[in-house]
């Protein structure tokens, strides 16, 4: 299966929620699962643009695969090494490719 280079770093976290002691407000704190090399790919733009309660927004999705791994849900977000880091939500996966071979995962940055 030809899934491209894996040349890009990654980190997978996940959300730990928790009570500020000071107010006793709730906060998340997102804590590290793994860093990974991935293969990311940008998804082509088209109609990305909307409006949400009187603010423009753009959504730029991205694919993004990397080796198997069993431990990655929806509810985590990546991040994406490099010059300047990109902060990726999940939207789409994870997806099992091959027989734990890969795993595939679609995400959005949101920009206003």
């Amino acid at each position: 299966m030809n899934v491209g280079q894996f040349d890009r770093r990654i980190t997978i976290e996940y959300p730990v929620s928790s009570t500020d002691p000071n107010y006793g407000t709730p906060i998340t704190v997102w804590t590290l699962l793994a860093t990974v090399w991935a293969n990311v790919q940008d998804v082509l733009p088209s109609r990305s643009e909307s409006v949400q309660q009187g603010l423009e927004t753009a959504r730029n999705q991205s694919r993004i695969r990397f080796r198997y791994r069993s431990d990655v849900t929806s509810a985590m977000r990546i991040t994406v090494l490099g010059a300047t880091d990109r902060v990726l939500q999940i939207v789409g996966g994870p997806a099992e490719l091959g027989r734990h071979e890969y795993t595939e995962i679609v995400c959005e940055q949101y920009s206003s």
